[in-house]
């Protein structure tokens, strides 16, 4: 059905579009001359090959210890590769870093069950969703528009905007390729279902309902569909009506029970706050509108962009006054758009698409440490690309004269935006090189030190050689404690400081580390297990083991914590136990070497050599260069008199670099 004509023709904003039908025969047929019917999957084509060449880079990159350990690395659900441990992944209590979002573990599972952990594959595979995703948006926009150069330009930008990066090369970012591709495949599904007549129209109604279904199970920010299907009802020109409410009940009743979900998931884990400070409801409608604003600007400028984003810092218990301009920046363009562009149904649905799909992560209610973050503008920018397609198709069909400017400049800022996407790739690179950056973009907030440290202590505790431990060791306690003077009251770099004095020996020291971070809080299951450590380093056994007991008390997935709590039953005479508390470590993160290790030499002493085989074989191929395993199984073939098996496990220890191989066991096996 036309709409209704609104204003008199002279006031006509440029690119209103008040008769879908009429657009599209004028539009396509004016530019039969190149757009044939092949046009659309060459356009496509051509964006996917475009991505791919700004994004090849990234294929390199490796994890980071930002989400990706939680979601992938030392995530317990994806190593389970029966048809139970898929089933698993679906179950309501099956949260990862609190979240509900089974499909997108179920592509993690995938992933590891087929290749471990490669991370060339996981980017990929994302690189690979978020081509299908642009392939979606162009889809929409065809459809909403029926113009093809719109919805050409909109997935182009969609594509190669620096602010897609967060999404697609930090491999933890998958959950939102993968709800954005059903939620655009929703909103689809819904205009086909509204302007089919014929006996299909329901097909596309139950489609709508079960790709709303499956972009809930990916990213439950997805809940905000129903409303948007409602703004695409007010651009065809629906009627308001007891049936179009009606045809909403069941996608509204999802988003309740998906949003209930995702509420208690943050709830549990402790997210529904923020890291640095509380703030009161007029700050946190500042800062949301300040949010809104920087996430308007950075679409045609994305410059200063980083991972991490942190609160502002209040001096006196209050906000700096600059951020309590923003609210009447976003009301100044709120009324904007209702005086001067409400009758233009293109604009009110470009932006409310944008505000609607960025209204629950704007803050109001703060989630975590961060006030913005680029990911989240991985499906609301659609709105505003669409807006931009839209004026770009207009001035090339109604402004010929200038057309090759205007396809000029469309190329050129498509480009720069291809040439900061691939520059911003290499930020990705790896922990060091993310957070550095970080560091760069924000250097008083506690966080990025936090994390740099992290790595850094990683690498201390894998280091080969004495020299790499040191130069290692100490980077990590120099970033932890720049993180601390940052914000002293920050309890996980405290702890990671007393993790660091407790490896090289300086135990009365972490223990006094320890014990200031339980006087910040004493509920740190953390900074429990690090006393239970040292209390057994001290032989102080009656105290290591109820600080052992009530680290496992604090939290149900702590596989360090079962590890280290055997290795206290171990050297107390109860070998038994152990192997129980080694078996709940390894069931909860099947990755780590320690455990198997141990377990393993606790199996040799009970003559149980088959089982040690298996456990110091497991280990080597977790650390292949690592060349411990590889003697331990030399004794274990060597007991069981497979001597040629015994010399090849010693040879590869040789390569490895073994201290201590005896040459006179070497020489029993000749």
């Amino acid at each position: 059905m036309a709409k209704k004509q609104q204003t008199p023709p002279t006031k006509r904003p440029a690119i209103v579009v008040s008769k879908p039908q009429t657009v599209a025969a004028s539009s396509d047929a004016a530019n039969s001359s190149f757009i044939s019917k092949y046009a659309q999957p060459l356009i496509l084509a051509g964006i996917a090959l475009l991505t791919y060449l700004i994004y090849k880079g990234s294929l390199d990159n490796q994890f980071t210890n930002w989400d990706d350990l939680g979601y992938v690395l030392t995530n317990p659900l994806i190593k389970d590769s029966s048809i139970e441990g898929l089933k698993r992944l679906f179950n309501l209590d099956s949260l990862v870093m609190g979240n509900y979002h089974p499909l997108t573990i179920v592509t993690y599972w995938y992933e590891y069950s087929k290749h471990g952990l490669e991370p060339e594959i996981y980017h990929v595979h994302s690189l690979m969703f978020h081509i299908l995703c642009t392939f979606t948006v162009f889809g929409f926009t065809r459809v909403l528009t029926r113009n093809t150069i719109t919805a050409a330009v909109a997935a182009l930008l969609f594509a190669v905007h620096p602010m897609r990066v967060e999404s697609v090369t930090w491999i933890a970012g998958r959950k939102d390729l993968l709800y954005g591709m059903f939620y655009m495949l929703a909103c689809t599904t819904h205009i086909l279902f509204i302007r089919n007549q014929a006996g299909k129209k329901y097909l596309w109604f139950a489609a709508t309902i079960i790709l709303f279904a499956l972009s809930l199970f990916c990213k439950s920010v997805g809940v905000t569909l129903p409303v948007v299907l409602l703004l695409i009802d007010y651009y065809e020109n629906r009627k308001l009506s007891i049936m179009l409410l009606l045809e909403k009940i069941p996608l509204f009743a999802l988003s309740v029970t998906f949003g209930l979900i995702s509420i208690h998931a943050q709830k549990d884990v402790g997210a529904l706050g923020t890291l640095d400070v509380s703030f009161k409801a007029y700050e946190r409608l500042a800062l949301g509108c300040y949010a809104l604003c920087t996430y308007l600007w950075k679409i045609v400028a994305p410059v200063g962009l980083t991972n991490f984003y942190p609160y502002p810092l209040k001096v006196n218990d209050a906000l700096p006054a600059v951020f309590y301009v923003y609210p009447l920046l976003a009301g100044g363009l709120i009324f904007v758009l209702i005086k001067y562009l409400r009758h233009n149904r293109l604009v009110v649905l470009g932006v409310s698409f944008f505000i609607i799909n960025l209204l629950l992560l704007l803050q109001f209610m703060p989630v975590g440490g961060a006030i913005m973050s680029d990911r989240y503008t991985y499906i609301p920018y659609v709105g505003l690309f669409l807006l931009v397609g839209r004026l770009v198709a207009w001035l090339i069909e109604e402004k010929k004269q200038a057309a090759t400017l205007v396809l000029g400049v469309t190329v050129a800022v498509s480009l720069l935006y291809g040439y900061m996407t691939n520059e911003r790739n290499k930020d990705w690179y790896d922990s060091i090189s993310l957070w550095n950056d970080a560091i760069e973009k924000n250097p008083e907030s506690p966080i990025g030190y936090f994390y740099l440290g992290q790595d850094y202590y990683t690498r201390f505790e894998t280091s080969l050689t004495q020299q790499d431990r040191q130069r290692n060791g100490d980077s990590a306690f120099y970033y932890f404690t720049k993180s601390v003077e940052r914000k002293p009251d920050y309890t996980s770099p405290i702890i990671c400081i007393g993790e660091y004095q407790r490896s090289i020996g300086r135990i009365d020291e972490a223990k006094a580390t320890y014990l200031s971070a339980l006087k910040i809080d004493d509920d740190l299951e953390s900074a429990y297990l690090g006393l239970g450590v040292v209390y057994s380093i001290k032989q102080q056994y009656d105290s290591a083991g109820p600080a052992f007991r009530k680290a496992l008390s604090l939290k149900e997935y702590f596989p360090e914590g079962h590890s280290n709590y055997a290795n206290f039953l171990e050297i107390t005479g109860r070998s038994d136990s152990a192997l129980i508390e080694y078996a709940y470590s390894i069931s909860q993160n099947p990755d780590a070497y320690i455990p198997y290790m141990n377990r393993a030499r606790i199996y040799q002493k009970q003559d149980k050599t088959d089982l040690a085989i298996k456990d110091f074989s497991r280990a080597s191929t977790l650390k292949p260069d690592n060349p411990e395993p590889y003697y331990m199984l030399a004794i274990c073939y060597a007991k069981q008199g497979n001597k040629s098996q015994a010399l090849q496990q010693v040879e590869e220890s040789r390569k490895r670099g073994y201290p201590n191989i005896d040459p006179s066991f070497v020489q029993s096996l000749r």
